[in-house]
């Protein structure tokens, strides 16, 4: 099971995300992560395998990050619960970060298709 949280308005994302997984946690995960817009229109994105307590560890050194963002909380059915497996997961160069609740079933042909237009 996993949870999904996404925030656009004035407050700080990472606070309103935060509570947002806290809220999805009943429904179980084993790892955690935010991705959000800062104001110099940058991806910044913090991820950590455990309880989200170590995910707000990791943001408690960092300055507000913007007030646009997603969160995910997972849990694994397709490789181990690692901070590299935690959503969110970034492509392209660096400008998206997405969340999915599944299997993408059609990963292979999504794969070559962006290889082809130079995104991996």
């Amino acid at each position: 099971m996993c949870g999904i949280v996404g925030y656009v308005g004035p407050r700080d994302a990472v606070d309103f995300l935060i509570q947002g997984l806290h809220r999805l946690e009943y429904r179980g995960y084993d790892s955690a992560g935010i991705a959000t817009i800062t104001p110099q229109g940058q991806l910044a994105v913090v991820k950590a395998a455990g309880r989200i307590q170590r995910l707000e560890a990791l943001l408690s050194d960092r300055p507000a990050l913007g007030r646009t963002g997603i969160a995910h909380t997972r849990w694994a059915t397709h490789g181990p619960p690692t901070d590299e497996n935690a959503h969110p997961h970034i492509g392209g160069d660096g400008t998206l970060a997405v969340v999915h609740n599944g299997v993408i079933e059609n990963f292979q042909p999504l794969k070559q298709r962006l290889v082809s237009e130079g995104y991996c």
